[in-house]
Order: structure tokens, then C-alpha cells, then sequence
């Protein structure tokens, strides 16, 4: 789960980089960079370990653009050759990456056939290579190499790169991993998620998979299409505070998640749970409907507590053929549950719970194993849930497109 944060603007980027990075620790990491361009150059900092210890060796780097990432090894040992940012042989750029390139063997041997060299074991840097190869073979723009390098990727990425040649813009791309644009007064802010610029702006532009954007400091943003459609994203205001996203004063966050359990699962019952009884409760009344499995259906408990589910009563599917989630749900002939980590285990759980009290059999699947094995499905009877705690989870979210090529009902 690595972190990314960019900027651009009239601030100090090194400390924005590092707060950001600072509030994506949540995530788990183990190393930790940062690139900034200055007077033509581009410093780059590095350090296995935690963000304070980047903090110790990068807090004087000057300069008003650059990017930053904590690295949880995927290929390669933690090392700070291995941490991101990486670039190529000249620095002209520097680049960082959420996510797999699937063929980055491939891409690797071919690039080596055409006299590259590489300093660590990264499919990062296999990108950023030829990004660099095709920019000077074809004598083309950064930005152009890069959109062209990226339809030659399988794979997940979220990226984000800086230029010396050009430090007045950042570039953005995002297939299958969340990247966020943060728009603010002739500034601008790249990163995984919002919580790395909250304190800044609250504007922002969501990158859909397949969009690019480039952002300049005075000129605004451009967002496109990897084939140079051009797009126009509409702005949103983000709501939430600090306080929600830091520590809160306890020694880490594991600890804060604990101790939030009771807050956390009122929130949880929020709107879907009434312990009153009385006329005009706003979950009573036929929000779901009497065609509900009676586990479903709003009726007062005998405490005086009424539910509602209402989420799986919207309607959804093609125009002249929609139906409910409720729907599916009582006529599933099977359950498949899909989650990887603690959200595995929380399928574990679900397993349990939905087989004693629905008497439907239920399978709990790891997504990365489901999404390669080809698993059988069928659309009339299965319904699949896939559970990620992070929302971006790589081989979750590759889980749940398959279970929709299958034509199958997901939650």
C-alpha cells in the first residue's frame, strides 16, 4: 500500500512532501523518498525506514516542485535503491509508482537489448526507462513519451513525475490505483489520497483509470485521455477534517483504529439502526418493502430496534432490465466473498455469520488468488462481495472486474 504525494506551487514542496508522506503512514511502508527540482537539478533523497527518518536528511532540500513515496517492497529487497523516486541515466525526470507492471520482464529485455542499463530490481524502473528511451528515439515531449509508454503497460499504476527541464508542471496517470489531483491558488497537489494535502485545499479532480493529467503552476490543468482525448473533470469539494485522518495523540495508528472500534461501529449503524419505536422514525415505513428476507425487512425488533438496509434497494443494471441487489441476494445460490488480509479475515467472519443465519453457502476467496485461477462463476445464482480496507487494493479491485466480466451481481 505505498503512498504518493506531489506539488507544485509558490510553498516549499520538501515540506509538503514530507507531511503528506508523513500522513499516508497508515498505509505501511518500509522506505521512503523524495525528488525536488531546484535551479535545474533534481535532488533526490532517499531512506529505508520510517518518514522521520527522511524527514533527518530532507527537510533543507530547496525548491518549489517535486514529488515523494513510501515503497512497500514488491520487486526487490527495501533498499534505498530500490525506494522511489526513481529516474533515468541523465535525472532529466523523476517518477514514482503505485502498483505492478505485469510485463515489466519483458519490457526490461527489450530495453536492455537497446543498450539500457538498470540500478535496481524495481518494474518502477523499468518505466521510467522507457518512458526516457522513447522520449530521445522519437524525439518526443515528456509528456508525450510518457502517454505513449504507458499504452505499452500491463498492469496497475498510479504515477507521478517531475521534470528539470520543465519545473513548473507536474504529469499524472492512474490505471487501477487511486490518484487524486489537489487544486489550489496557482498550486497544485498530487497524491493516493486526499489526506496528504487536506490542510491545503479541499478542491479536488478524481483521476479515472485510462486519464492523464498535467498540471502547471500558473496555467491551470490539463486531464486527457492515454489516447489524447481531451477531458473536463468536474471539481469537487472534499469534506472531513485532520483530526479524522492523524494520529489523534495515540502512539500509532493501529492503536488510534482499536480505540475508535465503539465510534467507529455507531457510525456504522448510523442511519441503518433505530432503537426508537416511535411514528415518523425515519427507518420505519417501507424503505425496503414486505418482499424482504424477514433479516432485511425494517420491522421493529422486540427491544423496540428497527433496520434498514436500504443501499441494496436501489435500483441498478441496463435500462429495461434493472433490478435490486435485494433482489439477487434472496435468490443466491452461493455467496463468494473476495478480500485480501485482514479483510480475508473479516470474510472469515462474514462466512460464518451468513451461513448460520441465511443458510446459504458462502466461500471466502484471497483476491489475488481468485482473480488468476479462472474461478467458475454463474450469473444467475452467485452473488460476489469483495471486501478492501483501503478501497485501491490491486488484486481486490482486479477481483471484482472479473466477477463483472462474469456478468455476476457484485457488492
Amino acid at each position: 500500500m505505498c503512498g504518493i504525494t506531489g506539488y507544485v506551487g509558490k510553498r516549499k514542496a520538501a515540506e509538503i512532501l514530507l507531511g503528506g508522506l508523513a500522513r499516508l503512514e497508515y498505509r505501511g511502508y518500509d522506505s521512503a523518498g523524495l525528488a525536488v527540482v531546484n535551479g535545474g537539478k533534481m535532488n533526490i533523497r532517499k531512506k529505508v525506514g520510517k518518514v522521520k527518518e527522511l524527514k533527518a536528511v530532507a527537510s533543507d532540500v530547496e525548491g518549489t516542485v517535486g514529488i515523494g513515496h513510501t515503497r512497500w517492497a514488491t520487486h526487490g529487497e527495501p533498499s534505498e535503491k530500490n525506494a522511489h523516486p526513481h529516474v533515468p541515466s541523465d535525472s532529466s525526470f523523476a517518477l514514482v509508482h503505485n502498483g505492478i507492471v505485469e510485463n515489466y520482464s519483458t519490457l526490461r529485455e527489450m530495453l536492455t537489448r537497446n543498450g539500457c542499463t538498470f540500478y535496481s530490481e524495481t518494474d518502477t524502473e523499468v518505466l521510467v526507462k522507457l518512458i526516457d528511451h522513447i522520449k530521445k528515439t522519437e524525439s518526443l515531449t515528456l509528456q508525450l513519451a510518457t502517454r505513449k509508454a504507458l499504452t505499452q503497460v500491463q498492469g496497475t499504476y498510479g504515477i507521478c513525475i517531475c521534470s528539470q527541464e520543465d519545473p513548473d508542471i507536474l504529469i499524472a496517470a492512474r490505471m487501477g490505483s487511486p490518484l487524486i489531483v489537489g487544486v489550489g491558488e496557482e498550486e497544485y497537489f498530487v497524491a493516493s489520497d486526499a489526506s496528504a494535502f487536506l490542510e491545503y485545499t479541499r478542491n479536488v479532480l478524481h483521476l479515472n483509470d485510462g486519464e492523464m493529467a498535467v498540471v502547471h503552476r500558473t496555467e491551470g490543468h490539463q486531464v486527457s485521455t492515454l489516447a489524447g482525448q481531451a477531458l473536463s473533470p468536474r471539481l469537487v469539494a472534499l469534506e472531513g477534517s485532520l483530526e479524522q485522518i492523524e494520529k489523534g495523540g495515540y502512539k500509532h495508528f493501529m492503536l488510534k483504529e482499536i480505540m475508535e472500534q465503539p465510534t467507529a461501529l455507531l457510525n456504522c449503524m448510523r442511519g441503518r439502526v433505530c432503537i426508537s419505536n416511535e411514528p415518523g422514525s425515519p427507518v420505519l415505513g417501507s424503505q425496503v418493502g414486505d418482499r424482504a428476507h424477514p433479516l432485511l425487512r425494517p420491522a421493529p425488533i422486540k427491544s423496540g430496534v428497527s433496520l434498514t438496509l436500504g443501499g441494496i434497494e436501489q435500483l441498478v443494471g441496463p435500462e429495461g432490465a434493472k433490478y435490486t441487489m435485494l433482489d439477487k441476494l434472496r435468490a443466491a445460490r452461493r455467496i463468494i466473498i473476495c478480500g485480501c488480509g485482514t479483510s480475508w479475515h473479516a470474510g472469515l467472519v462474514g462466512e460464518y455469520i451468513l451461513e448460520t443465519l441465511c443458510k446459504v453457502p458462502v466461500e471466502v476467496e484471497y483476491a489475488s488468488e481468485f482473480r488468476y485461477r479462472n474461478a467458475v462463476l454463474r450469473a444467475d445464482e452467485d452473488v460476489v462481495i469483495v471486501i478492501s480496507q483501503s478501497g485501491e487494493t490491486a488484486d481486490t479491485l482486479a477481483a471484482l472486474r472479473y466477477a463483472k466480466s462474469q456478468v455476476c451481481s457484485v457488492i
